[in-house]
């Protein structure tokens, strides 16, 4: 396997530090990945950023298919001479927050694996997980801080930690030091392993209202969920107070101490109420 910086010079082409290209190609890493995402000859993939190659064609090793979203247009000759031995691998040139990912892989099932852009891991974990047709799983690439945030529990936990844990149990698989990386960032990384569930891990009246009611109360992150409810949803403190007490939450606690049980029952009272 050619050193990325190798093989990127070759074509003249140099990474961009705006599009979060750091490319990972340790042999060992990229096997592990594979096996963590479970990758089985039936599955179609669905791989964000393939970059050089690499990953690409150690999942195409042991898919059935694998269907690439890569924005820079630059790589396209490289990605074309690297995964020419494959017919099993097709590359669709674009963003990913602008994709039809229904066009791409229809109704069938699919799991995502991917080396995430840092700065705009959260739109993409959201963009999948809103998907009609959801991901079966999602094997992901991160800032090792940002997914010590989705693995968070209760007393730590975010606006992202709830969003993510609203479709599974997002587990910690894997650390991944800046050498198996090029550019080697200057953060540790880590591989994310979500299984997405049929059903939202919580009972809540429908997803529309509980997202509602979870962004409200992370609006005003640091204040008392009381003041932040009621500033977001346009009532009286002494009545977004009334509401959280009567589904059994102290108006007085903040957003991050809340599990996902009480934003649901949470939602539940709202819609009752409303």
């Amino acid at each position: 396997m050619s050193h990325p910086r190798h093989l990127l010079e070759s074509y003249e082409i140099y990474p961009k530090k705006k599009l979060g290209q750091n490319f990972l190609y340790d042999p060992n890493s990229l096997r592990k990945i594979v096996d963590i995402a479970r990758v089985e000859t039936s599955d179609t993939i669905l791989e964000i950023g393939p970059g050089t190659g690499s990953l690409t064609r150690t999942l195409a090793d042991h898919a059935q298919q694998v269907i690439s979203i890569e924005v820079d247009t630059r790589l396209m000759q490289l990605l074309e001479d690297e995964c020419a031995a494959y017919d099993n691998i097709h590359i669709h040139w674009g963003d990913v927050l602008k994709t039809d990912i229904g066009e791409l892989v229809g109704d069938a099932p699919y799991k995502v694996v991917a080396n995430l852009p840092y700065y705009i891991t959260t739109a993409i974990l959201q963009y999948l997980l809103e998907q009609p047709n959801k991901p079966q799983s999602l094997t992901v690439m991160m800032q090792k801080e940002v997914a010590e945030r989705i693995v968070a529990k209760p007393g730590n936990m975010s606006m992202l930690a709830v969003s993510v844990q609203f479709y599974g149990t997002p587990k910690i698989e894997m650390i991944l030091k800046p050498q198996v990386f090029y550019p080697r960032p200057n953060i540790d990384s880590a591989v994310l392993q979500l299984q997405v569930e049929p059903q939202p891990t919580v009972n809540t009246p429908d997803e529309k209202t509980f997202f509602k009611i979870v962004k409200a109360g992370f609006r005003l992150k640091r204040k008392q969920i009381k003041n932040s409810i009621g500033n977001a949803l346009g009532m009286a403190n002494e009545e977004a107070a009334a509401l959280l007490t009567q589904a059994g939450i102290d108006p007085k606690r903040r957003a991050e101490t809340l599990s996902l049980q009480e934003w649901a029952t949470l939602a539940h009272t709202y819609a009752k109420a409303d």
